[in-house]
């Protein structure tokens, strides 16, 4: 029987599978018998080199130390700075700066989700009334609405409520509620679209299946639709945060000792008024800084469902950036 009748000879395998590839043989100059070929050497890879890099680093050195320089040759002075930025009444109004935020970012969302469930309602009447909320509040400027809010009794020097309550309008409107009104309603019609989104984020077929399992839509909304709507949710409302420990300054108008009017009186009666302004800009850093760090592990808590791999820690950032920074050894 042949190779070709018995399916095998050399280099192939048993019938029906395609022959196996021998190495390539050559010839020695010297005796002419065949040889196998020498086995193929590794890939060396050899990094890129990226000169743009350092030269973009000099570059924002060089700027930041010019920068630094002008400031320290300015008339500025820094001791009082560094003396001012534990005094008293500084404490004391990033204090009040950090509880008018939170309170009125509280305010916001409570009623940022009351009016997203609203507009999205089947009621014509309650999508018309959150409709009309959000065009308002969105549509004028908070520092307007918060010298509204302080001058409402002008309008109406009386809150009267009948049995209930009745008062004279300036007894009520304290600095503090003005703020938190002026903050918080206004806060309430972008959250309210942000809330808006997160829900038509997931998907109709999770209402259907509720609904088919017996559930009403009022828990279908707080048990299923909302925690998935969080992972949405969550990266806008921590910028909307960081956004209102900044305009919390704006209250200032309205007699609230916040932390710019307090670090203003101060400047004003002592004559270091820039100096003020660094203090109160550091304190806002500060603030900033410390909430977008919580921001950042928030965000990723209610990434965890929907990443492949969570995004890295700054302190993992930092490893990356600095082994980068090292040249890789060619082997």
């Amino acid at each position: 029987m042949s190779d070709r009748d018995s399916g095998t000879g050399a280099g192939k395998g048993p019938a029906g599978t395609p022959p196996t590839p021998e190495p390539p043989a050559t010839e020695t100059a010297a005796t002419g018998t065949p040889a196998t070929a020498a086995p193929y050497e590794a890939i060396r890879a050899v990094p890129v080199r990226r000169y743009g890099r350092w030269v973009a680093a000099v570059v924002v050195v060089v700027l930041l130390g010019w920068l630094v320089y002008a400031f320290s040759q300015g008339d500025v002075i820094w001791s009082t700075v560094g003396n001012k930025l534990t005094d008293d009444t500084v404490l004391k109004g990033l204090w009040r700066t950090v509880l008018i935020s939170v309170a009125s970012m509280a305010l916001g969302l409570a009623l940022g989700v009351l009016f997203a469930v609203m507009r999205l309602s089947k009621n014509p009447v309650t999508g018309g009334v959150a409709w009309l909320y959000i065009w308002f509040f969105r549509g004028t400027p908070v520092y307007v609405q918060l010298l509204m809010w302080f001058n409402l009794s002008l309008i109406f020097p009386i809150i009267n409520l009948g049995p209930i309550y009745k008062n004279y309008t300036v007894d009520v409107m304290t600095p503090f509620l003005v703020a938190l009104l002026g903050l918080g309603l206004n806060e309430g019609a972008y959250m309210a679209e942000i809330v808006r989104a997160g829900i038509q984020s997931v998907d109709e077929g999770q209402t259907e299946a509720s609904h088919a399992l017996g559930m009403t839509s009022t828990k279908t909304m707080r048990r299923i639709v909302l925690p998935q709507a969080m992972r949405v949710i969550i990266p806008p409302t921590g910028n909307e945060f960081i956004n209102m420990l900044k305009t919390s300054s704006l209250v200032s108008a309205v007699q609230y000792t916040e932390l710019l009017r307090a670090t203003s009186d101060i400047g004003t009666s002592s004559t270091a008024i820039m100096e003020m302004y660094f203090v109160a800009s550091i304190w806002y850093l500060a603030l900033t800084s410390v909430f977008s760090v919580g921001q950042f592990y928030l965000e990723r808590r209610y990434a965890r469902g929907s990443l492949r791999s969570l995004p890295l820690t700054p302190w993992q950032k930092v490893k990356s950036n600095l082994s980068t920074l090292r040249r890789p050894k060619v082997a």
